[in-house]
């Protein structure tokens, strides 16, 4: 079996313009390698969310962090961790962040059917992946998102809603 594919094209370069504002990481940087530990434990990681800090946004929004990964061989690509109802006190995620230090934000089922955060995973031998870590200025104080919403569903309701947004993309590859 061969995973040969055209590249996928990056989803936020899909949607409406909308403007950006500055994210950063100590953990993880555009277009470089993760490192192992923020990978999942199915690929040998540690499964830790990278740290995150975000300003420049339009005062008083909320937030919502996603990480999607648009080069998974599936069709659809796979989303590894939606993360809603960031209050806008909140303009940092240190390293393996707990929801419940967050005020009231959860996550919703990523595409392994956990909710958090789920690492890194492609396929041995498959190119580089791209991770994008989104956060997402939106103008509500609450998403009308469930728990049991899906990722799709979510980025349904962030396109009437997403004010800003500012992406990180770090890769990981896991060779054979």
């Amino acid at each position: 079996m061969t995973l040969e594919r055209p590249i996928a094209p990056d989803p936020y370069e899909l949607l409406p313009t909308v403007p950006s504002f500055s994210l950063t990481s100590d953990d993880v940087h555009n277009g470089e390698p993760m490192e192992a530990r923020y990978a999942h434990g199915s690929a040998g990681g540690e499964n830790v969310s990278p740290q995150l800090a975000w300003s420049g946004f339009p005062d008083g929004t909320k937030s919502v962090v996603t990480c999607f990964d648009p080069d998974a061989p599936t069709g659809s690509g796979f989303w590894h961790w939606v993360l809603v109802d960031v209050p806008a006190s909140v303009t940092e995620l240190p390293t393996g962040v707990k929801e419940s230090d967050l005020g009231g934000a959860f996550s919703i089922r990523n595409d392994y059917g956990d909710t958090g955060y789920g690492g890194a995973a492609p396929p041995p031998g498959d190119r580089p992946h791209r991770y994008v870590f989104a956060v997402h200025a939106v103008d509500v104080e609450r998403l009308d998102v469930g728990k049991n919403a899906s990722p799709a569903f979510v980025g349904f309701n962030l396109a009437f809603h997403t004010l800003a947004r500012a992406v990180i993309r770090p890769t990981y590859q896991l060779k054979d």
